[in-house]
């Protein structure tokens, strides 16, 4: 397949994105996405509020302001250095849920996972903390992926476990970086720019989306012709398989170029899916 980073890509971004959110066998659907546009790039944001901390679901949808909030002020219609725009808001996460737990006198910190994709100047990079994933998939494969923060992901980097291991381990809920939780044990991973595709498909999605799934499953989102259908298809079958025990299922998909819609916006235009009310004061 062709490189897609020409001239005439960069001044014509087109895409498609779609969403799904379950709640599984829980209480409450604590995680949170987004995504906003210009003319010239595309964010997507996914945040998994953690369920062992107070107040998780805020944590999440403060992580999701955040990177809305940064874009809505970018100068012109492009993000200027996009591994520091997405390092540094990241981070400003991080410290916006401190604050709101010392404002509302929470008696600590709420904790979520954060993932984040950026397309721009026929490139992309993706960001995260945490277990939350970002997958590059293009021709029904899966070409990149985030590597966990986890405790699981630690072991088969040791080769203590094997990779099936990890999505079956008891402790495969065990992270080892979020935003808020902790706010000395914090950290960024960001990705080298990789060159987009045409057709090529992003997704986004926390534990409770991929776990269940293997990435064959998950691949067939690039070659579908109505990607809407087959995320739900996908969100119901990871549902089903857990159960009781399933976690919160979400994710965010984006198929870019081709014949999707263009889009012109001289402005940023942000976009806060299934939004909830916001928490006062942060």
């Amino acid at each position: 397949m062709a490189v897609i980073n020409n001239k005439k890509y960069r001044e014509k971004m087109r895409f498609a994105v779609y969403q799904a959110s379950k709640i599984g066998g829980r209480k409450y659907n604590q995680d949170r996405v987004g995504y906003a546009y210009t003319k010239d790039a595309l964010l997507l944001v996914l945040a998994d509020g953690m369920g062992g901390h107070l107040h998780g679901e805020v944590a999440a949808q403060i992580a999701v302001h955040t990177f809305m909030r940064a874009f809505g002020r970018i100068e012109q219609t492009r993000v200027k250095e996009p591994e520091v725009f997405l390092r540094a808001t990241m981070r400003a996460g991080h410290d916006a849920i401190f604050t709101y737990a010392r404002e509302q006198q929470l008696g600590g910190s709420p904790g979520t996972t954060c993932v984040v994709a950026l397309v721009q100047d026929g490139q992309i990079w993706w960001a995260h903390a945490g277990d939350s994933r970002c997958y590059l998939m293009r021709g029904e494969a899966v070409v990149g992926v985030t590597h966990d923060h986890s405790v699981v992901q630690q072991w088969a980097d040791w080769g203590i476990i094997g990779p099936d291991e990890m999505k079956t381990h008891p402790d495969r809920n065990k992270i080892t970086n979020c935003l808020g939780g902790v706010e000395d044990m914090f950290f960024v991973d960001v990705s080298e720019p990789t060159a987009v595709q045409v057709g090529d498909t992003l997704l986004l999605c926390s534990d409770g989306f991929w776990s269940p799934l293997s990435d064959e499953e998950m691949a067939k989102l690039s070659a579908v012709p109505v990607l809407s259908k087959k995320l739900d298809e996908l969100s119901e079958t990871a549902v089903s398989r857990e159960a009781a025990r399933a976690d919160n299922t979400t994710a965010v998909v984006a198929r870019l170029g081709g014949n999707e819609e263009e889009h012109t916006a001289e402005m940023p235009i942000c976009v806060i899916l299934d939004e909830r009310p916001a928490p006062r004061n942060f």
